[in-house]
């Protein structure tokens, strides 16, 4: 079995009252996901996931903890790949989401309290219902 590492983050911001969360849309437009990245030699899961934010979302943004891990399979080649993504939470310091590189089709703001409906991935899902019910900035 081959062992993949990933780095992502929940950027939150406070907008007219509401905290949002920055989402990504890959796969031709058709999942909405968290923004995350395979770290570059010699970069920590932190360091990643702040270059995978900056760079996904067009976002700079300030990490605040570490959130939890996402863990799943899936296959490559014939081959068994056990994904471990580590996400952190971030607050919104500057930047647009329409500065986001071409690595995704769009990044967009959502209203946290519809993330964990609206995010394609079911881990993701769980980590916005718990950045829903418990992370106040």
């Amino acid at each position: 079995m081959i062992h993949e590492r990933s780095a992502g983050g929940l950027v939150l911001r406070r907008f007219r009252g509401r905290e949002f969360l920055a989402a990504v849309r890959v796969k031709g437009g058709a999942v909405l996901a968290l923004p995350k990245g395979h770290p570059e030699p010699g970069e920590s899961v932190a360091e990643a996931a702040t270059r995978e934010v900056r760079e996904e979302t067009g976002l700079d943004a300030r990490l605040i903890e570490r959130v939890g891990d996402v863990r799943y399979f899936y296959a490559r080649d014939g081959e068994r790949v056990l994904k471990v993504v580590t996400f952190f939470l971030f607050r919104y310091r500057s930047g647009s989401v329409r500065d986001h590189d071409h690595e995704v089709d769009g990044a967009e703001w959502v209203p946290l309290e519809e993330a964990p409906a609206r995010l394609t991935y079911a881990g993701e899902r769980k980590l916005a219902e718990t950045a829903k019910q418990g992370i106040r900035l």
